[in-house]
């Protein structure tokens, strides 16, 4: 048996392959002592570090809402009272209208028609908040796997540390300051837990971004109020080198020896058996939606290479080819082929490491 360190790829929907991974590590009798996620990745490490087990996962995976997937959820559209006040006021959308200077009409006014229509809520987080969608459905449902496990909805990272004794980092990008975050109960221990989640995983222009609040305190001793923070794939998805080169005043001063190095990665070139290679595209799903996930798939897949390269012996490929970034509504039967992947991915590599230097950890 052997502890590892693992990072955890971004990745969305692709993500359920983990759980099936982690099936594999439990069955096998390994522990883990560090967990690094991005976006997806930030979902399951989190998640491990609450305490649930592969098994709960695999639950969480399978949840239904209404019959479909809970997952799917997570894509809705914004409503009027996801905006507040001062975010319609300082909109440029109450800016223009007040330019054309209409008699006797109010610019609010018009904005609150223009709310009421189908479509304009989600035009109006486009231009304001960075995102097709709300993820709000994705908090409340990250709030309560949290609070399953006894982790208070307002817990920050250091609090959920201090109740659970697992060392967890969330990776997120600041688009203010132009630097990735690792967020941690070393570097930001004020955030709350959920809200580090909510960041790492809001790809751009789909999920709505996220305003550092003034009352999350400070990155590493320095103020991040008002700053922009998006999905932390946008700088590094796969960032192996945490674990793998010592970084203490971000990672902690720990024993190099004291365990193992493991990355999971989702790999788009490994066919899931009986899946076909290229995800379907969902008939009601936005156009700009689609582009923009296929962007982002070509720009998280380019990053990072050379330290997936460097690490190659300590890094489990994942098959996930033919499903997609936003694919949460996927069929029972290719969530099942996708986890499935997961465990004999993970199974096999396993197998292929060194055993004596495993049994040494």
């Amino acid at each position: 048996m052997a502890t590892f360190d693992i990072v955890f790829e971004g990745g969305g929907a692709k993500g359920s392959a983990f759980a099936g991974a982690l099936t594999a590590l439990q069955a096998a009798g390994h522990t883990t002592r560090r967990l690094i996620g991005t976006s997806a990745g930030a979902i399951t490490a989190t998640l491990a570090a609450a305490g649930y087990t592969p098994q709960e996962m695999l639950a969480a995976v399978n949840e239904k809402l209404n019959g479909r997937p809970r997952f799917a959820s997570f894509m809705d559209r914004p409503v009027p009272a996801d905006f507040t006040p001062a975010q319609r006021e300082a909109s440029d959308t109450m800016h223009a209208l007040r330019s054309v200077h209409l008699p006797l009409v109010a610019g609010n006014v018009v904005l609150d028609a223009l709310m009421d229509t189908p479509l304009y809520p989600t035009l109006f987080s486009i231009v304001e908040c960075g995102g097709i969608y709300a993820g709000v459905a994705f908090f409340n449902w990250l709030v309560e796997k949290l609070g399953a496990k006894g982790i208070a909805p307002t817990a920050t990272i250091a609090s959920a540390f201090a109740q659970t004794h697992v060392d967890l980092s969330v990776v997120a990008s600041d688009t203010t300051d132009m630097e990735m975050l690792v967020l941690n109960h070393r570097t930001a221990p004020d955030v709350p837990l959920a809200w580090a989640v909510r960041m790492s995983m809001s790809i751009p222009m789909v999920w709505r971004e996220v305003v550092w609040d003034a009352s999350w305190g400070t990155y590493r001793g320095r103020t991040k109020a008002g700053n922009v923070i998006v999905d932390g794939g946008v700088l590094s998805n796969f960032p192996i080198r945490l674990i793998a080169e010592s970084v203490p005043e971000i990672m902690g001063d720990t024993d190099p020896d004291g365990a193992l190095n493991l990355g999971l990665l989702l790999d788009e070139t490994l066919a899931v058996p009986g899946v076909p290679p290229k995800p379907p595209e969902a008939a009601s799903e936005l156009r700009v939606v689609k582009r923009l996930t296929r962007l982002m798939d070509t720009m998280m897949g380019a990053q990072d290479n050379q330290e997936i390269r460097d690490h190659a012996s300590e890094i489990c490929r994942l098959p996930v080819q033919g499903y997609g970034t936003t694919e949460f509504d996927m069929p029972d039967a290719k969530l099942q082929a996708l986890v499935s992947a997961g465990r004999a991915a993970l199974e096999a590599h396993l197998r292929g490491r060194d055993l004596a230097q495993m049994s040494a950890h």
